[in-house]
């Protein structure tokens, strides 16, 4: 009875681990997008601001901004697709969610917003 009971053991550890996958996410967006410009102040001074979104398979992120070499923004962020159109949202802040396409201009791939054609990132 006890071979038993431990091959019905071993045979249902088999069945849960099995059961319990993941899909893997394959999707183009996966990856490291950033976007960097440099702005005046009132004093004439330039600031450079770079901003950078990490897509990851779970359908999460990391958003930072930097400006001179330091985050001064790190916030979590998800995303999702639906009919090619990415949903970029900031839960827990005021953000704005971001609607982007993927598109290829020249060599490089880049995150467009549809409605005015304005480059949100480009892949690194």
């Amino acid at each position: 009875m006890k071979k038993f009971l431990s091959l019905l053991m071993i045979i249902s550890i088999v069945l849960a681990s099995n059961c319990s996958r993941v899909p893997e996410n394959n999707d183009p967006v996966i990856g490291i997008w950033s976007k960097a410009e440099t702005e005046e102040t009132s004093s004439s001074a330039k600031v450079r601001v770079k901003e950078e979104w990490i897509f990851n398979d779970a359908y999460l992120g990391r958003y930072h901004k930097y400006e001179n070499n330091t985050i001064t923004v790190e916030n979590d962020f998800r995303w999702s697709i639906e009919d090619e159109t990415y949903t970029i949202s900031y839960p827990g802040t005021n953000f704005t969610n971001d609607i982007v396409i993927m598109k290829t201009k020249g060599n490089l791939t880049v995150l467009e917003v549809p409605i005015n054609g304005e480059v949100l990132a480009i892949r690194e």
